[in-house]
């Protein structure tokens, strides 16, 4: 496929449009219950890659230090301060 499937507005370039007007009517059809498991399930993978990141940039973190460092990526500095009294900054990345 040559051509640039983001010009025809509907999404993602690696989508062919008839595959992409599926989905989206796939999503038409679905209760706002199963939309929202949907985003659940898709936040909850992004959170498993960003753990496993952590895990790899600190292999000898504890459970709660990672857990914070996950935390760090969705909460700004003064949450995470005020809340559990942890400095990314002090503990370096």
């Amino acid at each position: 496929m040559t051509r640039d499937h983001a010009s025809d507005g509907l999404g993602a370039s690696d989508t062919h449009p008839r595959m992409l007007r599926f989905q989206l009517e796939g999503y038409r059809r679905m209760s706002p219950e199963e939309k929202l498991d949907q985003v659940r399930q898709l936040n909850l993978g992004v959170q498993q890659l960003a753990l496993a990141r952590i895990r790899t940039a600190h292999p000898a973190a504890g459970e709660r230090e990672l857990r914070l460092r996950l935390a760090s990526l969705w909460l700004d500095r003064e949450t995470m301060l005020r809340v559990f009294d942890w400095d990314l900054r002090a503990r370096g990345w």
